[in-house]
């Protein structure tokens, strides 16, 4: 099934400089979360960190949505990503040199969260382009599954860099990736879907009615904002603070490396199965992000958390793939990328949120209600989905033309 895609050269350039980049990145964000407690100690700091580049991206996604159908999405990538490995470069400097503050790490995430709300649509969006119709599943599962090996491999090494030579180069090898994924860009060569000049605020309403316009995409969305939300609190920054107090940052560096096994074995699954209804299917399994939050706090341990990241790894993986492929098969090509911003948006609103008050209202409260209380949001959202009838039956199979 794979052997295929290799004959798609654009598909293999694309595919190789987002397996780069993602071994980098697989790294950067526990080498930041650790960076940050070395710091200060305190894990509402890491919340206002990683929130400052939540924010940003949110900000920024429907600019980006609207950048990607308008230019060449290779030369977007491009861009983007040398703008974004000097960022990182930067955050580097600073944490070697001992000169970093959470002012400085808070504008420097922002800067890298508003260069991957320009990336993130373009790269959705141009996979379709790179494949024919025929191998858009396969395309799907063989770049997810490389992905998950890239973060497998990104976030093994962090968890033992970390510990031994610290988090600074962790983060110094993230922006080197960029700059080598750049390079893979440059050789990907594919047309621009054809639309019909238009301004701005037109094309952002046009992406909204096609948003709009299907059910099932916005209630999908309006899930994700709970689920998401949940998860960057009691994954994000809970996380790392609770596996510092308990089984080490060695251990979580090894169950974060665990969630991308298991989603490698998804995506190998996803990409031999997927049912008629996948989207049905893909967000029944969602129930199953509660285990890690439950399992955080109740029995925090290297081995307890390497296997409920694994398992949501494994399911998640079939639910994203059965997301892009509903996706990409229904929404016109030129519109793609904008209906991606959108869902982005809706998906990530809410992220700095949870961030930012994961940290403050464990300390109030305690981490382990928090948790709880998360993991029962995530189900509630799940069921809510569930209910829609139009989640319940738009089907996958079939794929949509460019409108002209």
């Amino acid at each position: 099934m794979f052997g295929d895609l290799l004959r798609h050269r654009d598909f293999c350039w694309l595919t190789v400089g987002r397996t780069v980049s993602l071994v980098g990145n697989g790294m950067a964000p526990i080498a930041l979360a650790f960076a940050v407690l070395d710091l200060t100690g305190s894990a509402a700091d890491l919340g206002v960190v990683v929130a400052g580049r939540s924010v940003a991206m949110v900000v920024v996604l429907l600019a980006g949505g609207v950048i990607a159908d308008r230019l060449p999405r290779a030369a977007v990538l491009q861009g983007s990503s040398i703008a974004a490995g000097t960022t990182q470069a930067l955050v580097a400097s600073l944490v070697l040199t001992g000169t970093a503050s959470v002012p400085l790490l808070v504008v420097l995430s922002a800067v890298n969260g508003a260069l991957g709300a320009v990336f993130s649509p373009a790269s959705s969006a141009l996979t379709p382009q790179t494949v024919p119709a025929d191998a858009l599943r396969a395309a799907n599962a063989a770049t997810r599954i490389l992905n998950n090996f890239a973060m497998i491999v990104g976030g093994s090494v962090a968890g033992g860099l970390v510990v031994v030579i610290g988090p600074g180069w962790c983060i110094a090898v993230d922006a080197v990736s960029f700059a080598l994924a750049a390079f893979c860009y440059v050789r990907v060569r594919v047309p621009q879907p054809a639309r019909e000049p238009s301004h701005v605020l037109a094309d952002l309403r046009e992406g909204w009615t096609e948003f709009t316009g299907r059910t099932w995409l916005w209630v999908i969305v309006a899930q994700f904002l709970f689920v998401n939300a949940v998860n960057a609190g009691g994954i994000q920054v809970l996380g790392p603070s609770i596996a510092d107090a308990t089984f080490g940052r060695a251990g979580w560096g090894l169950a974060l490396a665990a969630e991308t096994v298991g989603a490698l074995a998804g995506g190998l699954l996803a990409a031999r199965f997927q049912p008629r209804r996948a989207l049905f299917y893909g967000v029944t399994l969602v129930l199953l992000e509660a285990v890690p939050l439950i399992t955080l706090a109740v029995a925090p341990g290297t081995i307890a958390m390497m296997v409920a990241l694994a398992l949501t790894g494994f399911t998640m993986e079939q639910a994203g793939i059965a997301w892009d492929v509903s996706l990409q098969e229904n929404i016109p090509a030129d519109r793609l990328a904008r209906v991606y911003s959108y869902d982005a948006v809706g998906s990530f609103v809410a992220i700095p949120l949870g961030q930012v008050i994961a940290g403050p209202v464990a300390a109030a409260f305690g981490a382990r209600p928090v948790l709880l209380a998360g993991a029962a949001v995530v189900v509630v959202a799940t069921v809510a989905a569930l209910s829609s009838r139009s989640v319940r039956t738009v089907e996958t199979g079939r794929r949509v033309t460019p409108t002209v």
